[in-house]
């Protein structure tokens, strides 16, 4: 049995090319530092999951052409990780049911906040139809069926969830993470980490820290996401990682095997 990973975007917040910027990534003719706003889709277990809807989820559906998305699991509220929740809409209309979406409770109420639409009850005609069931970051939970182990992080003083799913971890926007949580991340194929830049930051891994951490926990093979154009251009930087180290781009897509 396989889990495969399309990484959907792989920008930070502002994504890449930064709007009015001439530095030589944002002028870059390689189509690996091009990114969206960061987010991921897993197939596993016949179904398709999403990992946060991000500024740029309409234009990374149209990419990656899922059948179907069955489940988004949010790791946290901010707005490059929620500003496409909109654009679920067509699968509700493919499927004809609601979708299932998994969220903090503070996430939820960021959500009620910024997309209060949805859930006043009115179910006004076309909006966007949800389910929406609370992680308990601290317990694993089932999706359809696939279990999910949540991973607590925190990005400066936010906590955020990564994900493991099978020997397949994602994370993103952290800055610290406990030795008890980088436990639950031990014998994976394919660990995904944010690494922001070279320079320190307060709230991301910068990529020192990235590769620290894939050196502790030894996965099989390490992809970075979550870049900005202060990282360096896609090509330079990859040359300088360890091996079985990679900077993600925006379509690359991995599998791993398990069972």
């Amino acid at each position: 049995m396989m889990v495969k990973l399309t990484f959907l975007g792989t920008g930070t917040s502002q994504g890449v090319p930064v709007i009015g910027c001439n530095c030589a990534v944002c002028q870059s003719p390689d189509p690996r530092d091009n990114r969206l706003r960061t987010s991921g889709m897993i197939e596993v277990d016949g179904q398709t999951i999403v990992i946060d809807t991000g500024p740029d989820f309409r234009q990374q559906m149209l990419r990656a052409n899922p059948n179907q998305v069955d489940a988004v699991l949010f790791t946290h509220e901010h707005k490059d990780h929620v500003a496409g929740l909109d654009d679920i809409r067509p699968f509700n209309f493919r499927s004809g049911r609601a979708l299932d979406i998994w969220a903090t409770e503070s996430v939820q109420e960021a959500l009620k906040r910024e997309y209060h639409y949805i859930f006043t009850g009115a179910n006004y005609p076309g909006i966007p139809q949800v389910n929406v069931h609370t992680i308990d970051p601290t317990k694993n939970f089932s999706v359809n069926g696939t279990t999910i182990i949540p991973i607590q992080l925190l990005h400066y003083k936010l906590p955020v969830l990564g994900f493991r799913i099978q020997n397949v971890a994602y994370i993103t926007d952290a800055s610290y993470m406990s030795p008890a949580e980088m436990d639950k991340l031990k014998g994976l194929d394919i660990l995904v980490v944010n690494a922001l830049r070279k320079k320190k930051h307060i709230s991301h891994y910068n990529l020192e820290e990235a590769i620290g951490i894939a050196a502790e926990l030894k996965p099989k093979r390490a992809y970075f996401t979550h870049i900005s154009h202060l990282l360096g251009l896609h090509e330079a930087v990859e040359g300088e990682l360890p091996p079985n180290v990679f900077l993600a781009s925006d379509g690359l897509v991995v599998e791993a095997g398990f069972g």
